[in-house]
């Protein structure tokens, strides 16, 4: 089982924003795959896709406690998992698939960290750093901002590499 989370936060004025490119991701690879619907799955408190091999999966936790959905699912599940999250350690436009390695600081990731008691998984770290090198905006309110229309059409092009990167990784499994 291949089991690929996208992290992100539950809600309508989250959905443009900077934290929720991992929801963004996973539902740009059902879409592209041919996936049924998402539907809750409460006994996760996720919303939920699978086809053959592969769970997709959106946890409904918001982002500081992924580590409850995502660890309920693994008791469920046991397979290779992908966590698809944002990172302000790599620019915008720029990804990165890691076994083991995320950022500095993802609240999202240090609770699945924490529950899982590993960070042995494959990591998709997606860049959407725009600040270049100013900081006088915190992280946890940068993360929270929209894309500018710019920034959108780089990330556009940003969740179709993702994508077609996981899906040819992922391909025996669909």
């Amino acid at each position: 089982m291949q089991i690929i989370v996208g992290l992100g936060n539950p809600g309508k004025q989250y959905q443009a924003t900077k934290h929720n490119v991992g929801f963004r991701v996973v539902e740009q690879l059902a879409t592209e795959a041919g996936f049924p619907a998402f539907n809750t799955q409460s006994k996760f408190n996720a919303e939920v896709s699978k086809k053959g091999e592969v769970l997709l999966v959106k946890p409904q936790t918001f982002m500081n406690k992924s580590g409850d959905s995502v660890s309920a699912v693994m008791r469920m599940y046991k397979g290779q998992l992908y966590v698809i999250h944002d990172d302000l350690d790599i620019e915008l436009g720029h990804w990165k698939m890691q076994l083991g390695t995320g950022p500095k600081i993802h609240n999202g990731l240090l609770s699945i960290y924490d529950r899982l008691g590993t960070k042995n998984f494959w990591h998709v770290r997606i860049g959407v750093d725009t600040r270049q090198g100013d900081r006088t905006i915190p992280s946890e309110r940068y993360v929270l901002m929209p894309f500018t229309e710019q920034e959108e059409q780089i990330m556009t092009k940003v969740m179709h590499e993702v994508s077609y990167e996981l899906l040819r990784k992922l391909n025996e499994s669909i």
